[in-house]
């Protein structure tokens, strides 16, 4: 831990916070459906266009439930055109590899896995995906995915700063104002900038180098249909291989990789991700990749004071997520820079640290920075191979999705997210002053609680349920490519990331077969879904409220002593709901491999 690491981290947070009241202010002209952005000569006819081929009345807002449906429709809708693309892609333009089709697995994987924003991936997206089914199918889902984040955020946001209402307003609107006015424009400009530090963007079919030393690999055999051939252990076929050439990945890689990171989609065009010297170049990319993933979910803070007109409250909630954020970085930091305990326990001198997995033009410091943000926000973007930190460094990226990714989190799914556990905190502080407890004026009643408990419980459902049913299947051992504690955190990381829609992966998981596609999907679309819905009926609840006049009860919602309640709501509940499963891998392989223990 050295003043370098010191320095960027300082750097990054002072940008971080430089760009949140510019974001937060522009959306609220652009979530404003009668709002006026300097963008309205060029894009309003384009918006007035879209509504009249859609049939929608822009004027006309939606309560809870219409909201609702048409989110749930549009969803639906995407993710089947999506697995049709995907299946059909060796019939479609854009081919010059002539990749053939997904098989039906790993199109429902797919196709949900994008439809969520999670962008968890099965594949390795150079030897899989056509031009067409990056540009049409998976870069579509990243604008609409996150846009759909960004609406519910905004709709309980108005549910909150509204009183004695129905309306939340219209789903159609936000889905395309939000695309419009907001992630096009911002990724045209970032896609610009990528380009300039070396990022490809081009259509030519990919560049074939001879090696110079023929190698031999051992790589997962498949059938005519391009399909994993599995054994009788349900585990993959392997095969050797003698490899002669190797091809470099060609094709449009900043468009997509600026959305990306702003709408916190995390899929790699390559399946190196950002590790990948064409998707990540420079420093300076780098640190743009982190400052984007973080961009718009802390820009949703400064919206909610403005809204709320609080500001006081914005920045609390920010200044929440910026402490949970910091302990994070500096635990993940300190153990990567701590380096492998079986080196410790000899007395060996790790100067380095622990540089397994990881980008040498990087280092120790970018790796945890990054590994951190992409697991705060519900990104999944990777520069490091997580499946090689240290046992308490892999750790801190597991409990961030475990927590629900409420630390800034992806965009939109952050801050609802977050406005969950403050409705917590303030029925906590309210119990214990022996009050109602009440928010922004607004009293929290026993429906609200529920509801928020309840999307609380279908995460943890999720995670805990699918990953004990893996654990104990022949199907979800056979996957694994390590034994005892770290083989159990390779499982939970995967339905972990699945279910809070983060989408990257401990990666020593063979996770391309029919079970593992199905139940990730299955995953996904509970941790999307069945997570929003009541989110929504509380949004619902709290649009109708009348508000209460401030007393000398009544529980302030900004300053320190909320700050202080929102993190111990926070860490308790994911405590308490992961604390057992946790100390079953890291925590007793941390242990075990200060004893010279390895998996």
């Amino acid at each position: 831990m050295n003043s370098s690491g010191w320095l960027q981290l300082a750097v990054f947070i002072g940008a971080l916070a430089l760009v949140t009241k510019p974001i937060g202010l522009y959306l609220v002209q652009v979530l404003d459906a009668k709002g006026r952005t300097w963008l309205d000569p060029v894009l309003q006819p384009l918006e007035r266009l879209t509504y009249r081929i859609m049939g929608v009345d822009a004027a006309k807002e939606h309560d809870w439930r219409r909201y609702t449906l048409a989110m749930l429709l549009f969803s639906l809708a995407s993710c089947v055109s999506t697995y049709a693309i995907l299946r059909l892609q060796h019939l479609l333009p854009l081919n010059p590899q002539g990749l053939g089709p997904l098989s039906p697995d790993l199109a429902f994987n797919t196709a949900v896995s994008f439809t969520t924003n999670t962008n968890w991936q099965s594949y390795s997206g150079e030897s899989t995906m056509s031009y067409l089914s990056q540009m049409v199918a998976l870069t579509l889902h990243n604008f609409v995915s996150a846009s759909v984040g960004i609406g519910i955020a905004a709709a309980l946001v108005r549910a909150v700063s509204r009183h004695s209402a129905k309306t939340i307003g219209n789903f159609w609107v936000d889905l395309v104002r939000t695309t419009y006015f907001l992630l096009l424009p911002l990724c045209l400009v970032f896609a610009v900038v990528l380009v300039s530090q070396g990022m490809i963007q081009n259509f030519k079919p990919y560049t074939k180098a001879r090696l110079v030393e023929p190698i031999k690999v051992s790589v997962e055999k498949k059938n005519d249909k391009g399909e994993i051939v599995l054994g009788a252990d349900s585990g993959p076929v392997m095969e050797e291989q003698i490899v002669v050439e190797q091809l470099i990945v060609q094709g449009p890689m900043a468009s997509q990789v600026a959305i990306k990171m702003l709408g916190t989609n995390g899929g790699g065009y390559a399946n190196a991700n950002a590790a990948h010297p064409y998707e990540n170049p420079t420093p300076l990319s780098n640190f743009l990749q982190m400052l984007s993933i973080f961009a718009i979910g802390s820009g949703l803070t400064y919206y909610l004071g403005r809204m709320t007109k609080n500001q006081a409250h914005g920045w609390s909630v920010w200044g929440a997520m910026m402490t949970l954020f910091l302990a994070g970085v500096l635990v993940c930091w300190w153990a990567e820079a701590r380096g492998n305990p079986v080196h410790q326990s000899l007395g060996i001198a790790a100067l380095d640290g622990n540089m397994e997995g990881k980008e040498v033009r990087f280092g120790i410091f970018k790796s945890a920075l990054f590994a951190t943000i992409t697991t705060d926000a519900s990104c999944g973007a990777v520069n490091a191979m997580h499946d090689s930190f240290t046992a308490i460094g892999g750790v801190v990226p597991l409990f961030n999705m475990e927590l629900g990714e409420v630390v800034i989190g992806g965009v939109g799914a952050g801050l609802y997210g977050m406005l969950v556990f403050v409705v917590l905190a303030v029925f906590i502080a309210g119990l214990m002053v022996g009050r109602t407890p009440e928010y922004l004026g607004k009293k929290i009643h026993a429906y609200d609680v529920k509801m928020a408990m309840l999307s609380l419980l279908v995460l943890t459902l999720s995670i805990l349920g699918f990953t004990a049913w893996a654990a104990v299947s022949p199907w979800g051992l056979a996957g694994l490519n390590n034994t005892g504690p770290h083989g159990l955190s390779e499982i939970l990381y995967a339905y972990s990331s699945a279910t809070a829609n983060n989408g990257s992966a401990f990666a020593g998981l063979t996770a391309n077969t029919p079970w593992y596609n199905t139940t990730l999907g299955l995953a996904m679309l509970t941790g999307r879904f069945l997570m929003i819905v009541p989110i929504m009926a509380l949004a619902g609840s709290l649009v109708q409220k009348k508000i209460s006049p401030p007393s000398a009860g009544t529980f302030p919602v900004s300053g320190g002593t909320f700050i202080i309640l929102l993190i111990g709501t926070v860490l308790l509940i994911g405590a308490l709901n992961f604390l057992p499963v946790l100390a079953l891998g890291p925590i007793v392989e941390h242990f075990l491999t200060a004893q010279g223990h390895l998996f």
